[in-house]
Formats: C-alpha cells, sequence, structure tokens
C-alpha cells in the first residue's frame, strides 16, 4: 500500500451496531413465509452481505422468494429498523481524529444508500464523511466491489493504493481485493478473527481505539501489518 490518503469504512458491524434493527427486519420478512425465528441471534449473518444473497444461502429461498424477502425486509426496516441501531463507542472521536491527521473518510456500504445517509444524520455522524456511498435500491449496485468503485469514483480517488477498506466480514476484504485495495477488518463487528484472516485482511484490529491508531500510524507510513 503507497501513502495512505483515503479510509472506507463499512457501516454495519463497523461504524454502528445495528444488530436489533437487521434481526427484527429479517425476522419480519420470515414470518411472511410462515418462518419463525425463535433466537434472534441464529439472524446475525445477515449484517452485512447483500441480503438477496443471504436469503438463498440460509434459507434456500428462490431469487424471486429473496426479492420478496428483500421486499418484506425493507417494509418493516425502513419505518423502524434503521434507527434500531447505536453508534459503537469512540467512534465519533476516531473519525474525528483520523480527519484531523488529513485523511478523507468516504461511507462504502452495501446498505442501501438512502438508508445509510438516514442513519449517518440520525446519529450525527454524517458530517464526518466526504462522502456516504451505498448500494442501489434497485439491486444494480449490491456488491461489496461495485459499492467500493462507485465510492472511489464520487470521492476522486483513481489510485487503490492509496485507499483502505474498513470493514467486519469477509465481503468487505473480497470487495477490496477486488479492487486492487487493502482491507483492515474489525474485530468488535459480526465477522471473527478466523473469518477475516482466512479472507486475506491485511490488518485487523481490536477496538475502536486500536482501529485508530492503527490508521494513523498507516497515515504516518508505519502500519501494524498482520
Amino acid at each position: 500500500m503507497g501513502q495512505l490518503t483515503t479510509v472506507f469504512f463499512d457501516l454495519d458491524g463497523t461504524l454502528t451496531d445495528p444488530g436489533e434493527g437487521i434481526t427484527n427486519a429479517v425476522s419480519h420478512a420470515l414470518r411472511a413465509f410462515g418462518i419463525q425465528v425463535a433466537d434472534r441471534r441464529t439472524l446475525y449473518p445477515f449484517i452485512g452481505p447483500p441480503l438477496l444473497d443471504s436469503f438463498q444461502r440460509y434459507y434456500g429461498f428462490t431469487l424471486e422468494q429473496a426479492r420478496q424477502g428483500v421486499r418484506l425486509y425493507r417494509e418493516y426496516y425502513a419505518d423502524r429498523g434503521l434507527f434500531e441501531n447505536a453508534v459503537y463507542p469512540g467512534i465519533p472521536e476516531a473519525l474525528d481524529a483520523l480527519r484531523s491527521a488529513g485523511l478523507k473518510l468516504v461511507m462504502a456500504t452495501g446498505k442501501p444508500e438512502t438508508f445509510a445517509l438516514r442513519i449517518a444524520e440520525k446519529f450525527g455522524i454524517a458530517d464526518r464523511f466526504d462522502c456516504i456511498a451505498g448500494a442501489s435500491l434497485d439491486e444494480t449496485r449490491i456488491r461489496k466491489a461495485d459499492v467500493l468503485r462507485y465510492a472511489m469514483a464520487r470521492s476522486g480517488v483513481t489510485d487503490p493504493a492509496e485507499g483502505l477498506m474498513v470493514g467486519d466480514r469477509e465481503h468487505d476484504v473480497f470487495g477490496a481485493q477486488e479492487c486492487g485495495m487493502a482491507c483492515m477488518g474489525v474485530l468488535y463487528g459480526y465477522g471473527s478473527r478466523e473469518e477475516l484472516a482466512a479472507a486475506g485482511a491485511a490488518y485487523l484490529a481490536e477496538t475502536v481505539a486500536d482501529l485508530c491508531a492503527q490508521l494513523l500510524a498507516l497515515r504516518g507510513g508505519a502500519g501494524q501489518a498482520l
């Protein structure tokens, strides 16, 4: 990686803990198919990856059923679920420190952009970002690599070696790699150390404070690599 100039942040599991809202919305969708979920923690794998893929992967839905599941999910999420959420402690302060160090901060989330904007504004972190880029509601931009390319274009980043993706799941790592960018995995989110290391994360951060310290070190050219 070259001189770090821009950090691309995932939202769910990286900046905020969306566990309650996402699992409530997934449960709402599944009930329409006659599926009852006793323990919403079993739905944590839905946090991060594209919903269309998750409904097919974890419940064997057909593509059409998965699309219906996504519509039902959004029915709940757009009204209530997006605010059943909380910014991780220390994130606002970390973002301020990174901006003060001269880093450009960009949100690159697989969540629909309209939801990401509402969440960022509701929880007071929108103005910390130079750009908030997300997935499209029409499913033409849902893969992490596509979202990241879109975020790069909108933020004027032409050299992926100057950027770093930060996320908590393997799809964040894979998306960054597809774009020629390194990824730092955070261990306070919903992905495990094993998942992120196996995917090829270049760095791992245990806590928000550790994340901030490593990014500041990388800005100075001396990051703590795995």
